[in-house]
């Protein structure tokens, strides 16, 4: 594939994501990834395609060609060849669509894919239905993951993590586990 095509191709795209993000401001006001499932194939039902091709746009197995992007300006409102021209997106927009916006030092980058933003908008939904619980659980797992091996001592004085056993971590595994959807695997 030529460069030129390449650029058209990536800039149909990102553009598509735009719509996307545009229909998702425009429908709620803060989507968890439940919500972000049903959008996603409202979205393709108003561009008059099928979930599973929206899905293969946006995993970059198919390509939106010349037709397709026309019927997607039009069933969007956009001008004709909107499609295959740069647009800035705000920073918002790019956490949700999963494209990069630059980041502050110190700034976490935001989700790259489908996976990481179910994982971002399942720690999200417990977090505010459940904020005290969810930032003591959440820490307490986190803490024990994140902290490297040979700082994993035993509980002192100061307050240190206490030491596990691989019973214990087992157990927190299986109790993380429960009422949590698997991910898609990656083909």
């Amino acid at each position: 594939m030529n460069t030129a095509a390449r650029d058209v191709a990536q800039l149909r795209l990102d553009n598509a994501l735009a719509l996307f993000e545009e229909f998702v401001r425009s429908t709620v006001k803060d989507p968890d990834a439940a919500t972000m499932w049903g959008l996603e194939r409202r979205f393709a039902q108003r561009l008059q395609i099928q979930p599973s091709y929206w899905s293969q746009i946006k995993s970059r197995s198919r390509q939106i060609g010349e037709r397709l992007a026309r019927q997607f300006e039009q069933l969007s409102h956009k001008p004709v060849g909107w499609m295959d021209q740069p647009h800035t997106i705000p920073a918002k927009g790019a956490a949700q669509t999963g494209r990069s916006a630059p980041a502050s030092i110190g700034e976490n980058p935001p989700p790259q894919d489908d996976d990481e933003r179910f994982i971002v908008g399942l720690v999200l939904t417990y977090y505010r239905r459940h904020p005290q619980r969810a930032r003591t659980r959440l820490l307490d797992l986190l803490g024990e993951v994140l902290m490297p091996a040979a700082a994993a001592v035993p509980a002192t004085k100061a307050g240190g993590p206490p030491a596990m056993n691989d019973d214990d971590t087992r157990n927190l595994w299986q109790r993380s586990q429960k009422g949590v959807a698997p991910l898609k695997r990656k083909r």
